[in-house]
């Protein structure tokens, strides 16, 4: 493990500048998915000398193929494809050996503990300088109660040791990891919160008479934790009480043939719209800034990462200035709504309608909302959050 400064494991600030640097970075999902995705449009923009992105699958919905992509200073970036068996999350262990042999770099940056296994092996090596475990969902119970969640246990302990820093998206989370690790202070690697933001420079956000469109957006998973089975049934709601709404869900997941069922037996074949998943995130940014309410049900009875996490869909709402509606799920739910105009509603279809009927019925209010969604937002640009980041890290060969 390396060593700490004289002032402790507290913060180390990098002497080498990005441009004279050279990275990886290990995640899983989609080549654009946060805070991954972001970070290496981040060293690009910034002018790292190389980035080798590496994307491994990480549900059965997703491509199953693991996505290797090199840029170099002044280039677009090369891409390849590896083909291996794809199960979730039994094949994960084949994600140690993609790619076989590594180039060296200054930051590893390793999104789940395998890939932070990977790069303490190659910093060992002398083929990385830094290890970076930026770890992105914590659950209590990660496979329930067997030998998997103990074995994933065992390597995520160690990783918190031996990596040089350790980011968490939320206090919630990196509480919780300490914890349920049994970790000192002065013995793990660096700690510290780097939450999900947003490129506020290029985001389009809801002109002021978006509430006019009167249209509700769903982004994420279809998946029982995020509550789209309930908010179809809100939705019924309102169309009995003769509200006027139009709604938008976009992603996949294994619910999503069942909810297309349930809306078409409901008759809300003319109000939703399912727009499956959508691969360019410009796409998604532009369905925000037409919509007028976001909503994010979180099914309180579940257990999920979202307990201690920093949902980004959240962050692309609140960027967008959109007035949000959620459950007490998320970490942040109550922040949101002290200070980003969003509502905290208990999980009934019931709650989610009246909840959606109010955000759509008085302009002045919504504008209100939006304003403070947007003034919120101000304080998550990406660029700031990676530039704090990067002072707790070392890149000195």
């Amino acid at each position: 493990m390396r060593q700490a400064t004289a002032s402790g494991r507290d913060t180390v600030r990098a002497t080498r500048s990005i441009r004279d640097s050279t990275f990886a970075i290990i995640a899983n999902g989609a080549h654009d998915s946060p805070p991954a995705g972001p970070f290496q449009e981040y060293l690009v923009a910034n002018g790292a000398r190389r980035v080798t992105m590496v994307v491994h699958p990480l549900t059965g919905e997703g491509d199953p193929r693991h996505e290797i992509t090199v840029y170099e200073r002044g280039s677009e970036g090369s891409r390849r494809w590896v083909r291996l068996p794809s199960r979730p999350p039994y094949t994960y262990p084949l994600d140690f050996f993609v790619p076989p042999w590594p180039e060296p770099v200054d930051g590893w940056f390793a999104f789940n503990n395998l890939a932070c296994a990977r790069g303490t092996l190659a910093r060992r090596l002398g083929r990385a300088t830094t290890v970076v475990y930026w770890a992105v969902d914590f659950v209590p119970a990660r496979f329930g109660t067997g030998l998997m969640t103990r074995a994933y246990d065992v390597l995520d302990r160690w990783c918190c040791l031996h990596a040089d820093a350790r980011f968490e998206l939320s206090r919630a989370a990196l509480d919780a990891r300490t914890e349920r690790h049994r970790l000192v202070a002065g013995d793990e690697a660096v700690a510290r919160v780097v939450p999900i933001g947003a490129w506020l420079d290029r985001v389009p956000v809801v002109p002021e008479h978006g509430w006019e469109a009167r249209r509700v957006v769903f982004i994420g998973h279809l998946v029982p934790r995020q509550g789209v089975e309930m908010l179809i049934e809100a939705l019924r709601l309102l169309s009995k009480r003769g509200i006027e709404f139009h709604a938008e869900v976009a992603g996949r997941g294994p619910l999503e043939e069942t909810l297309r069922a349930a809306a078409s037996a409901e008759d809300l074949d003319g109000r939703l719209r399912f727009h499956g998943f959508i691969s360019d995130h410009r796409e998604v940014e532009a369905l925000l800034a037409n919509a007028s309410v976001a909503v994010a049900p979180y099914d309180t009875r579940l257990e999920s990462f979202t307990r201690f996490a920093d949902p980004s869909k959240l962050k692309s709402y609140v960027a967008a200035g959109l007035p949000t509606l959620t459950t007490d799920v998320p970490p942040n739910a109550r922040e949101l709504a002290d200070r980003a105009g969003a509502e905290v509603v208990p999980f009934d279809a019931e709650s989610f309608a009246d909840a959606i009927e109010r955000a759509l019925a008085s302009p002045s209010e919504w504008a209100r909302r939006r304003a403070a969604a947007l003034a919120y937002a101000q304080g998550f640009d990406w660029s700031e959050i990676f530039t704090r980041a990067l002072e707790a890290v070392d890149f000195r060969a």
